[in-house]
Formats: C-alpha cells, structure tokens, sequence
C-alpha cells in the first residue's frame, strides 16, 4: 500500500525557459536508464527476490524512483512551459508538440517512445541486482552530463540531488547483492525454489 505525499521529494525551480535542455532531460524520463525504467524495473523484480530485506529494498527503491520521475516531468514542463511552439520546433521538439502539446510525455530525447523491452526481471537475484547497480551507475552518468549542460543554479540543484540519490541506491544495491550471495551459499536457503514466505 502506498501512501502519497502530495510534494515533491525536493521543490523544483528553473531560472529561465530553456527548450534545448528540456529535450536532454527527457532522457532520464523516458529513455532505457531513466527514472520511469528504474522504478519498474525495481518494482517486478522485488517479487522475486529471497529474503524479505531485498524485496523491501526494491520495493522503496522502485518508489522513490516515481518520485524521481515527478520530479524530471516538473522539471521538463518548467522548462517549456513559456517556449513558442517555434522554439520547441527549433529544439527537436516540434513533434512531441504535435502530438503532445506542453504534456510530459514517456519519449526519449530523440522521440522514440518508453517500452517495456527497456527493462527486465529475470528471476534470479544476483543477475537482477547486478542489473540494478549498472542502472545507477548509467543513471548517475546521464546526471553528470546533464550537470554539464546547464548552468542555471536551479537547476543544477535538482540535478545534483537526483544524481546522489542514484548513488545511493548503487551503495545499497550493491549491499543487497552482498547479503543475497550469502544467503545463497547459506544451508538455510531454498534457491532455486525458494517461496514468497522467506524471510531474512
């Protein structure tokens, strides 16, 4: 059961309307390694994880990144928000404007739309939770481009937020990782049968 806390997990501001950046940004809210991609990713592989600690990591993980994701859509639509339709054609957004208008769409900066072929669940825990570390680190990278892009205070202050927090899920995926393997190799576990009902 989710509650939600009708704020944003850190306010967004920007300085001044800027289309081409806008269209950057679109990479962490609809591309393979943006925010949208992570929370779901997380949120189906929970359900298979072995110990209750994993599950639950994944789970919050997976939500914090809707958050995320709330946080990049404000960000793009403060940032188009005041453009001409000219300006968005100009940037490479004339056909989000098209067909979208001024909404926040599940495209990538080159348009191409989200799809679920961007993420996967394999059932096995160790391949999954690999899978999550290597997202959070794509993820922290595509930050740091975006931080070099802009050089609106505002909005480097959102993306340095977003950046650590995709730091801090590689530390804790890497730490689940740690404790899976060990669980793994311990006599108690029942991989590759082991139930829902495992507990740490």
């Amino acid at each position: 059961m989710w509650i939600y806390v009708k704020h944003l997990q850190r306010p967004v501001r920007v300085s001044r309307c800027d289309v081409g950046l806008a269209k950057l940004i679109l990479t962490q809210f609809g591309s393979p390694d943006g925010e949208f991609s992570a929370s779901w990713r997380y949120i189906t592989q929970a359900f298979t994880m072995p110990t209750g600690r994993t599950k639950a990591l994944l789970i919050d993980t997976g939500t914090e990144e809707l958050a995320h994701l709330e946080m990049v859509g404000t960000l793009f639509h403060m940032l188009i928000r005041d453009a001409t339709p000219q300006q968005l054609r100009n940037a490479g957004l004339g056909e989000q404007y098209a067909v979208h208008g001024f909404a926040t769409f599940l495209n990538a900066p080159g348009g191409e739309p989200w799809t679920s072929s961007y993420i996967q669940a394999t059932g096995d825990p160790v391949a999954d939770l690999t899978e999550d570390m290597a997202a959070e680190q794509k993820a922290r990278a595509a930050y740091e481009r975006l931080l070099c892009s802009t050089n609106d205070p505002d909005v480097r202050e959102v993306l340095s937020f977003l950046r650590e927090r995709e730091v801090v899920h590689f530390q804790r995926f890497g730490e689940a990782l740690q404790h899976v393997q060990s669980y793994l190799d311990s006599p108690r576990h029942l991989w590759p049968g082991f139930t829902s009902e495992q507990k740490d």
